[in-house]
């Protein structure tokens, strides 16, 4: 069976706008510009999709997971139900140790085992060092976006999801 090529995505930061703070909020659950778009031209080019993303606040008791549940439900309506699944790390250091939790790559390989997805053709975008360090530990190149930080160490960079969904697939 043919090994299929992936984008996994970060969530705050890439998917929606990065509060500062935890973001569960319905009402403060904002799309970024061109993500509707990114997500449409990754889906006709035939990537999966499939969003990792780290919910610590869930283990702080913050927030619970039917609030991140409720968020994602929205984003989901939001894409045409066109992201294949969502990963979520729902534990934080200060709480409880999770090798699912980025910087670590559990996440990563349950997803690349349920959806025999080639890590070599694949790519993870995000915003955050540990995001690419992830995905670097299973042989899945990186896409950094810029927004408030930066990570010298990426080779890799766009301003946008979009910007670097169409760079993914001009190289493809």
């Amino acid at each position: 069976m043919k090994r299929k090529s992936c984008i996994f995505l970060d969530r705050d930061g890439v998917l929606n706008r990065e509060r500062g703070d935890y973001t569960y909020k319905l009402e403060h659950f904002e799309i970024l510009d061109g993500v509707k778009e990114a997500i449409q031209l990754a889906k006709e080019s035939g990537f999966l999709l499939i969003v990792i993303t780290n919910q610590g606040g869930v283990a702080k008791g913050l927030y619970t997971l039917n609030d991140v549940m409720l968020c994602h439900d929205f984003l989901q309506s939001e894409t045409n139900y066109s992201i294949n699944d969502i990963y979520v790390a729902p534990m934080h250091p200060s709480v409880s140790e999770s090798l699912l939790r980025k910087p670590d790559s559990l996440m990563f390989e349950k997803a690349i085992a349920k959806y025999n997805i080639d890590p070599q053709t694949s790519w993870m975008i995000g915003d955050s060092e540990r995001d690419l360090i992830a995905a670097a530990k299973v042989g899945i190149s990186g896409y950094f976006i810029r927004t408030r930080k930066d990570f010298p160490a990426a080779k890799k960079r766009a301003s946008s999801l979009l910007e670097a969904v169409k760079n993914i697939i001009g190289a493809k």
